[in-house]
């Protein structure tokens, strides 16, 4: 069996791990690693004995396929070279800065049957496959992503660098329209917003609640999901998952609460989780989420599996992340004057990110594909 030949352009932080990650897999072959800064490509590339190249341009006729680690901005114009020249990509998210832009990557790799991969890698994440197929009609949906202050992924804001995980995996969980967004959010060390709370509302009702920050004290990682028969409680970096089950007589409203004796409600409270609200540590099988990812571009270039992040579903969670960009931007506080002066000064909270969007891009169906 022939092995891909991969390429990873962008030796940053999540580009020296998807090259590292790339060298183990037995039906691909890393070939050379890609970055403008001569230092940061020889070093990954020594380590691992491939060869250093400076441009995305040099790697034509010597690949199949490649993974795009490079800052969100050089997204679109690299992809698309690549996909024009017949190579499968496999691109880290957002894909693109603008839906506009990523409906040309789709339209590329649709043109010439190739594989267009992003890299929402919380879809691989074990916490979430062992809940996911526990999850009924979702009503309500909390997502947390805090994080401390990395310097890292500053050529956007925290929607489209951390927040746009949980509009994926929100996506993928309710398969229905949403109606409205309201959002808010700030920069602390700015250009760009640093921290940034959304509430979507979809067509058939359910709400989700989404918080983002990257000026945290402490990291979490965190989804709550609720459905009429029950919760289910995921913790992406403790790679655990809870499920909370209620029992028949609680579906079915038998228990009045107000009716019950003293020693009864006691009862209930001592065996809550236990006898009416059945608590249960769901089994996760630990693994590497990005090496995942990567098997999973790999099967699908070999027509054995397809993509769990397709191009399609990278443009449907940045749509959403544009609009909730735009509500950022139209969010006013309380008095008009004294977020202006937040906004000028230098060395304190700025206000809301009060960059504008040309317009906010409809989402494509995201049945499709």
């Amino acid at each position: 069996m022939n092995k891909t030949r991969l390429a990873v352009i962008g030796t940053g932080h999540l580009g020296k791990i998807h090259a590292r990650l790339a060298k183990t897999h037995e039906q691909a072959e890393l070939v050379a690693v890609v970055d403008p800064v001569a230092e940061a490509r020889e070093a990954v590339a020594a380590q691992l004995q491939v060869t250093p190249l400076a441009s995305h341009a040099e790697l034509y006729g010597q690949i199949d396929a490649a993974i795009l680690a490079s800052p969100t901005k050089y997204h679109h114009a690299v992809a698309l070279d690549l996909l024009r020249r017949g190579i499968h990509v496999l691109v880290e998210k957002p894909i693109t800065l603008t839906s506009q832009d990523a409906d040309q990557l789709i339209a590329a790799a649709d043109a010439r049957s190739l594989q267009l991969q992003v890299g929402h890698v919380e879809r691989f994440n074990p916490a979430l496959e062992a809940a996911a197929p526990h999850i009924g009609d979702a009503k309500y949906i909390e997502a947390v992503r805090n994080g401390t202050y990395t310097c890292r992924s500053t050529d956007v804001g925290v929607v489209l660098d951390l927040m746009i995980h949980d509009i994926d995996v929100v996506l993928s969980l309710v398969r229905d329209e949403i109606v409205s967004i309201d959002a808010l959010g700030a920069a602390v060390f700015g250009p760009h917003e640093d921290w940034a709370q959304a509430r979507l509302t979809f067509e058939g009702g359910c709400v989700v609640n989404i918080s983002a920050s990257r000026v945290s004290l402490a990291p979490q990682r965190s989804m709550l999901v609720h459905w009429s028969e029950g919760y289910a409680q995921i913790d992406y970096g403790a790679k655990t998952a809870k499920l909370v089950s209620p029992t028949e007589a609680i579906l079915r409203g038998e228990i009045d609460v107000n009716r019950l004796s003293l020693d009864e409600k006691n009862q209930i409270k001592d065996k809550l989780f236990e006898e009416h609200l059945r608590l249960s540590q769901l089994p996760v099988i630990d693994n590497n989420a990005i090496l995942d990812e990567q098997k999973n571009f790999l099967s699908a270039i070999a027509g054995r599996e397809r993509v769990r992040v397709s191009g399609r579903d990278g443009r449907d969670a940045l749509a959403v992340a544009e609009q909730i960009l735009e509500s950022i931007a139209a969010h006013r506080w309380d008095r008009a004057d004294q977020t202006r002066r937040i906004d000028e000064a230098a060395d304190v909270l700025r206000g809301p990110h009060f960059s504008r969007r040309s317009q906010v891009v409809r989402r494509s169906s995201r049945m499709a594909g």
